[in-house]
């Protein structure tokens, strides 16, 4: 295991957009719960998982259930993205790398998760994003214009940075709510590196996402 390495796995999802009491990193995906598959990617890193903390409960006895015994540090999360990444990061030590993921990408591959770290290590930083497929069209008050996509990327994780960078730019954003870290490290004055992601690197919101993800887990096993 690369103790200089860790990755930040932060799953504050609730089940609403899956109509599901059930939150949905715990819903079942060939198998077992959809997060244990995003656990199991990061298996040679050290792990820091945050949740809110109504659900640590919960995901304990799943990992009962599923007799998952990769080794993990459960850390409770805030009422926000941003405010739980900021509480994994406290459990983080400096001088590090630092990967932080969502919960719901267990597609991502090893390869691209290695290519972050390799990257950021070289330059500083390095977040997964891919080029947009369709066209774009932006909204205005005289109705859409026609925008140039090849001037645009798709945003995903993992998002690799040097822990001790991550954690003064979030404390420096204190005040501020964002869906990515990409973001909070940029306001703080760094320029972000962009590393080739992967379109089958979804993030898992609806119930079409997990047909989706079963069927590409089975294509990645009959492989």
């Amino acid at each position: 295991m690369n103790t200089n390495r860790y990755a930040l796995i932060v799953a504050g999802g609730s089940g609403s957009r899956m109509q599901s009491q059930e939150p949905k990193q715990f819903l079942p995906l060939a198998g077992k719960p959809v997060l244990m598959h995003t656990l199991a990617l990061f298996s040679d890193y050290q792990i820091v998982l945050v949740l809110p903390q109504k659900h640590i409960d919960r995901w304990k006895e799943l990992c009962a259930t599923y007799h998952f015994h990769l080794a993990h540090e459960i850390v409770a999360g805030g009422s926000e993205r941003s405010f739980s990444v900021q509480n994994g990061l406290e459990h983080i030590p400096d001088h590090s790398w630092v990967a932080i993921h969502d919960g719901v990408r267990p597609l991502a591959s090893r390869e691209l998760i290695d290519k972050c770290f390799i990257e950021a290590e070289k330059v500083g930083n390095a977040v997964a994003m891919v080029p947009l497929k369709d066209s774009l069209r932006m909204l205005s008050v005289q109705g859409t214009k026609a925008a140039d996509r090849s001037q645009f990327m798709l945003v995903q994780t993992p998002q690799v940075f040097r822990s001790s960078e991550i954690k003064l730019a979030y404390l420096e954003s204190r005040t501020k709510i964002s869906t990515d870290d990409a973001t909070i490290f940029e306001e703080n004055g760094n320029m972000i590196h962009a590393v080739t992601g992967e379109y089958t690197n979804i993030k898992i919101t609806t119930k079409g996402d997990l047909v989706y993800a079963e069927s590409l887990l089975d294509i990645k096993e009959k492989a």
